[in-house]
């Protein structure tokens, strides 16, 4: 044997086989490590999927109007899908019922998101 110690031999100890325990042990917390990185990888997909259906969300309203009905203080106002200053109640309307409620005497366009610039530009 030569002086200096092999790649096995750790404090002037020789290398000897783990015991069945110790490669138990291993196996256990190699597998733990790859479920930690599995779950985080999920995690990650989970997000991305998320912001991908918000953002289809968002396109979708993007594209539809939405109808606030008229209040005692106020007449109705037509907004684009995505005006924040109106949430969605009732759900959203095409172009062609936003055209026609920006007909009404009763209707004005949001002043915030002007939908009727979209409407105009076809």
């Amino acid at each position: 044997m030569s002086e200096w110690p092999g790649p096995y031999e750790l404090d002037d100890q020789p290398y000897r086989e783990p015991t069945p325990l110790e490669k138990g042990r291993a196996v256990v917390e190699w597998l733990e490590y790859q479920l930690r990185q599995a779950r985080r990888r999920v995690q990650e997909l989970e997000a991305q999927e998320a912001e991908a259906e918000r953002r289809r969300r968002q396109a979708y309203a993007g594209r539809r109007w939405k109808l606030q009905p008229e209040r005692p203080d106020a007449m109705a106002l037509l907004h684009r899908g995505d005006c924040a200053t109106y949430p969605v109640v009732g759900g959203y309307i095409d172009r062609g019922e936003a055209l026609i409620a920006l007909e009404l005497p009763d209707v004005e366009p949001c002043r915030v998101c002007r939908p009727e610039t979209g409407l105009t530009h076809r």
